[in-house]
């Protein structure tokens, strides 16, 4: 397969979490063709109506390569330069598939069997696809699930808590606040009482982290706001209940909080002649549940460019990627 072809078509469709389908389809093409030359089958895995998971199989899975399908928005194409590939997804994750996908075909045409590959939706929301998976599993022992690294294996990614924050209010002519009540007030004052939490720090994962990423509320600049919220996003490095509950504690009275989401950070394993990394991010494994067997996170690309206008990955690390692919799992096939 040619790497960087592959990519920039990959790039170029378009697939915000939600709007999969096209990507998928076009993977379960490719993927196909390559059953069809080496003995493989391959099969949609619904996730729910018009979104569905990518599943191929040659032999009785042993090893599982899998990440996801879906980017974060805005969509923007690709281009590419001498280093570089660009574009929505390049790094997180379509350079990941294509590097993955390449890597299976070259352990194909050198005889191994009882591979795998996985793609699914979801995951830069609420890691739906990888749930689903987890209630459908195929007896795979490893799991290797790419991400940006670098192309080094992670021992370990933090987890997440995200939050809404909702804040009510009586409205009232602005030039009579006393007549009303500010939910934006309110909310600012949960939000200032919640910047104040002290966060917990891990020796491995580091500190955790806290965003505000999200606020709104309000009716006009003349008019006092009966509503208003906001979202937050805490990066996890252990138990999630203390910072839970002092969330709660910061905005009682204020506002209502309501979880939505909390993965939980995870540990993984070094393994001799890779070189190793701890990521700050949150992927499918958690959602995974070990369903699909132990898991192993690495990928090319870095997390800093992912997410942004300036995402890319650089040419080098996708063919360094294959080649690393390819020894993890002849590693894990061998054990």
């Amino acid at each position: 397969m040619n790497l960087v072809e592959l990519t920039r078509t990959l790039v170029d469709i378009e697939s915000v979490t939600g709007n999969e389908a096209a990507v998928g389809e076009h993977l379960e093409r490719l993927l196909a063709a390559l059953a069809s030359r080496h003995c493989g089958r391959v099969e949609r895995m619904e996730v729910e109506p018009g979104r569905f998971n990518v599943f191929a199989a040659w032999g009785e899975p042993v090893v599982t390569f899998s990440t996801h399908m879906d980017t974060v928005p805005p969509f923007f194409p690709s281009r590419e330069d001498d280093e570089h590939i660009w574009g929505r997804g390049a790094c997180d994750a379509k350079g990941i598939i294509a590097s993955m996908l390449a890597a299976v075909e070259s352990l194909l045409e050198e005889g191994a069997r009882n591979l795998a590959v996985l793609f699914v939706v979801g995951e830069e929301r609420n890691s739906a696809g990888a749930r689903a998976a987890a209630r459908n599993p195929r007896g795979s022992r490893y799991l290797i699930n790419g991400e940006p690294t670098e192309n080094k294996l992670a021992l370990g990614s933090k987890g997440a808590l995200r939050v809404e924050l909702r804040a009510t209010g009586r409205m009232a002519h602005s030039a009579y606040p006393e007549l009303g009540e500010s939910a934006i007030d309110k909310l600012l004052d949960a939000l200032e009482a919640i910047r104040r939490i002290p966060l917990p720090e891990d020796p491995l994962l580091g500190a955790s982290t806290l965003n505000i990423g999200t606020i709104s509320g309000g009716r006009a600049p003349n008019v006092v706001a009966d509503f208003a919220q906001a979202e937050l996003m805490v990066r996890l490095v252990g138990d999630p209940a203390a910072i839970s509950e002092a969330i709660r504690a910061a905005s009682a009275g204020r506002a209502e909080v309501r979880e939505v989401l909390c993965v939980p950070a995870v540990r993984l394993e070094a393994l001799d002649g890779f070189e190793t990394t701890v990521v700050a991010y949150t992927t499918d494994i958690p959602a995974f549940g070990g369903a699909w067997g132990k898991p192993f996170l690495i990928g090319p690309g870095s997390i800093q460019v992912a997410h942004t206008l300036e995402e890319r990955v650089p040419k080098q690390q996708l063919e360094q990627g294959v080649e690393i692919y390819r020894r993890l799992a002849l590693r894990l096939l061998d054990s």
